[in-house]
């Protein structure tokens, strides 16, 4: 069974950084690609990150630029998003994603195939 598993939320003053994960089972996560997505509560869920399986290019919604960064450790199969200078509008359950079209995963109006459960990140002012 395709699984997603997340990891790494929690509870953080502004300022400080988490790094979430995303390890997968099942399939092998590099010739996916990948999306980390947010849903804060009252609000519609927004893409944040993705990276592409083809190139390794990434894209990154405009908010966090600068301070979130995606990347793949391929030997462990898993996805990570590590944030720094943490806002607490930065606060959302977060999850991963993953696809084999890369516009479902990167601003695309289809949602990707497979989705992680979620981690909430919530961010203290």
């Amino acid at each position: 069974q395709v699984r997603l598993v997340e990891s790494g939320g929690g509870l953080v003053d502004a300022g400080g950084s988490l790094r979430l994960s995303c390890a997968a089972s099942e399939f092998t996560l590099r010739y996916y690609n990948i999306g980390w997505f947010r849903q804060a509560p009252g609000k519609e869920r927004e893409g944040v990150s993705c990276i592409s399986t083809n190139d390794g290019s990434t894209q990154y919604l405009e908010s966090v630029k600068g301070r979130f960064t995606i990347s793949i450790d391929n030997t462990k199969n898993t996805v990570y998003l590590q944030m720094n200078s943490l806002k607490p509008e930065d606060t959302a359950v977060y999850y991963c994603a993953a696809d084999g079209v890369f516009a479902r995963t990167c601003g695309g109006r289809t949602p990707p195939i497979y989705w992680g459960q979620g981690a909430q990140v919530t961010v203290s002012s």
